[in-house]
């Protein structure tokens, strides 16, 4: 994908997200997000990775301002949107911005039935003139995600794991944003069930031409559905480079050890697979401070100058 002619969508600048807990000498701050910078551009589908509790889910909650950040900047359309905004930039998040969440159960009020979830961003952002073209638009896209107009009156208990799904991503869409961020949409589903997700999002993201920040662990999912990848460790960006650029040529440690993690289905090389086991004490970041570098074309990666250097030297 040529990024140079591409328009800027989402753009975060040194994002930082910390949490803390107890009090006195009791208290504690967790770095979840700890200065993080990437842009993503229309059309593109940013892959998010890393480890469990490394802060991916928690950097896509705190773009969607469902978190408010600790420090940085995020940018949508050239407008900043983190931080003190008004109401009409508010307005503007919550339509042309939208999250499909990770657990398909635990997203959708159980109280409500499909067509409320469905329409209750529409009825938020006043999108519709009345209530039958609410409802065009619910049916439409309750059919478009693979489901029928019968389904609208139903509860969220009565689907499968796999409908409740389709019917996040049908709310998430049904605004017609113009940023999707999924969040692990696939990791709570059977396996049966996630290449249909799966395939469905992606003929959707074709459909509307729509632009994606693709959070998850899967790293052959992520491969398969994005243009870029973004490594994240600790609350760090470690890596960062196109998404087959990434696969055959990985530099920081950390990246290889994920990468040498994924199984495929294949016995002979799974006998000869080696697990690459990453030690962050390699790292002496107290003497020499690291920060993220284009290291070549495109591919950025995280270290200190030293380590750069051999990064370099490697290539």
């Amino acid at each position: 994908m040529m990024l140079e002619n591409k328009e800027l969508v989402l753009e975060v600048k040194n994002l930082k997200q910390h949490f803390t807990s107890g009090r006195g000498k009791n208290k504690i701050t967790v770095k979840a997000v700890d200065d993080i910078s990437f842009k993503i551009y229309k059309g593109e589908t940013f892959g998010l990775v890393g480890e469990s509790g490394c802060g991916k889910t928690t950097t896509g909650r705190t773009i969607i301002r469902l978190y408010e950040s600790s420090g940085g900047e995020v940018y949508f359309n050239g407008k900043l949107i983190s931080g003190k905004i008004s109401k009409e930039t508010q307005k503007e998040v919550t339509s042309k911005m939208q999250m499909i969440f990770q657990d398909p159960i635990a997203s959708l009020n159980p109280r409500m039935t499909v067509k409320e979830i469905i329409a209750e961003g529409l009825k938020i952002n006043k999108l519709c003139k009345n209530e039958q073209e609410m409802m065009e638009l619910v049916y439409e896209m309750l059919e478009t995600v693979g489901l029928t107009r019968e389904h609208a009156n139903r509860y969220p208990h009565e689907f499968s794991g796999g409908q409740r799904q389709r019917i996040g991503i049908a709310r998430a869409l049904v605004a017609k944003p113009e940023l999707i961020i999924a969040d692990e949409p696939i990791s709570a589903l059977d396996v049966s069930i996630q290449a249909q997700v799966l395939n469905l999002l992606n003929n959707l993201r074709k459909k509307f031409g729509l632009t994606v920040l693709f959070i998850a662990h899967n790293l052959s999912v992520v491969k398969y559905f994005s243009d870029r990848i973004g490594v994240m460790y600790y609350g760090k960006l470690v890596e960062l480079a196109e998404a087959e650029d990434l696969y055959k040529n990985p530099i920081h440690p950390y990246t290889k050890a994920l990468l040498s993690a994924i199984p495929l289905p294949d016995p002979l090389y799974e006998r000869k697979r080696k697990r690459i086991f990453y030690d962050a004490s390699i790292h002496n970041y107290e003497v020499e401070k690291p920060s993220l570098v284009e290291i070549a074309p495109k591919h950025f990666v995280y270290g200190s100058p030293t380590e750069i250097e051999e990064y370099r030297k490697a290539l």
